[in-house]
């Protein structure tokens, strides 16, 4: 195993830059997510660090080692793709067992390696099947095995799962966290799925635009965004946020007027604010109340949507689009006029930049 370090890495691809500047610590045996929105420059960093992509910029070190001139074979990497990219006229134990072969390995350690990977996986039973009588995540576990039968000091995944179906995901999901679990590895692993994300991490990496906007635990991003654009990011639905205007603001916590007059309490330290400083309301969709104390929100019912477990409500007040979580035998009717509170613990305040006050 082995941490990761990245210490100013820079990549451009002509005039573009992709990555500006990124400083990170990965430490050894930690599972951590990348992810952003597309073109954020996620896959761009993995592949860096992989060695696919030469950093313009900046210092990479694997356990203690700068690799920036080394190359992917010889970073103790293994990198696990999209897409499964096995050989088709070849059995899931050649699958496995090619890249070794061409390392020259004996032939007993070989097996040796392929048979573990196999019996960590659970795809001992498809040794000597071809790739086309497996399903997708039998597939994408072969594909998992030829990289652990390397014992890479860290795994790197792009996206994998992204090619399976909804139910398969769940699942893989599990494995994913059973397999770190039992190697202990470094794991890197880049998703546009939130669910993957949170469910997987041991930190997240949110990143916009090539550079990092915040790293934390899974929960500390969702309840403690550094900005806006985490906030937004981070969560599905997403947070709902509403134009506002400081009325009161002290180190033990804020008075805010929204565009259409409500006053709401919101517990931050506001003491670098002012009175009439422009702001953004964050509140999550779990955390509005339908029945409340104080001053509440007016909005209309525009939309429903019932999942069984959960009914959201999608709601307009005034301009502003809203979401609301509901029990799931709960549905409001289309064009019902609501009351919903904030309760001053559970919102988040965002200056005129888009950077959050701290909450209490």
């Amino acid at each position: 195993m082995a941490d990761v370090r990245l210490t100013g890495v820079t990549k451009r691809f002509g005039t573009t830059e992709v990555l500006k500047g990124i400083d990170l610590e990965i430490e050894d045996g930690e599972f951590v997510v990348f992810v952003g929105p597309s073109g954020c420059g996620k896959s761009t960093l993995l592949r860096t660090i992989a060695g696919l992509e030469e950093a313009n910029g900046g210092d990479i070190s694997i356990g203690g080692k700068r690799v920036n001139d080394l190359s992917p074979s010889e970073r103790g990497i293994a990198m696990v793709f999209q897409s499964y990219a096995l050989y088709p006229h070849m059995s899931v134990y050649e699958n496995m067992a090619f890249g070794l072969k061409l390392a020259k390995a004996d032939k007993a350690e070989i097996d040796r390696r392929v048979r573990a990977a196999a019996e960590t996986l659970n795809i001992t039973d498809y040794l000597d099947r071809k790739p086309k009588a497996l399903s997708g995540g039998q597939r994408q576990r072969v594909a998992i095995g030829r990289s652990i039968v390397r014992e890479p000091e860290v795994f790197l995944f792009d996206e994998p799962l992204s090619n399976l179906d909804a139910a398969l995901r769940v699942r893989m999901r599990y494995e994913f966290a059973s397999l770190h679990e039992r190697l202990k590895t470094t794991m890197v692993y880049v998703t546009h799925d939130q669910v993957e994300a949170m469910t997987l991490a041991d930190r997240i990496v949110v990143l916009n635009g090539g550079l990092i906007e915040q790293v934390g635990k899974p929960m500390e991003l969702y309840e403690r965004p550094r900005n806006l654009f985490v906030a937004e990011f981070i969560g599905s639905p997403k947070m709902n946020l509403l134009p506002a205007e400081i009325v009161t603001a002290t180190a033990k916590g804020a008075t805010v007027k929204t565009a259409a007059g409500e006053t709401i309490k919101v517990d931050v330290d506001a003491s670098r604010a002012k009175a009439g400083d422009q702001v953004t309301l964050g509140v999550r969709p779990e955390h509005l109340q339908v029945k409340g104390k104080g001053a509440a929100l007016s909005a209309k019912v525009t939309f429903c949507e019932t999942l069984g477990h959960a009914t959201y409500a999608y709601l307009a007040a005034g301009e502003t689009p809203l979401t609301l979580l509901l029990p799931g035998d709960v549905r409001p009717t289309m064009g019902e006029n609501v009351e919903l509170h904030v309760p001053a613990s559970h919102a988040h305040l965002f200056d005129a930049q888009g950077i959050a006050f701290e909450r209490l």
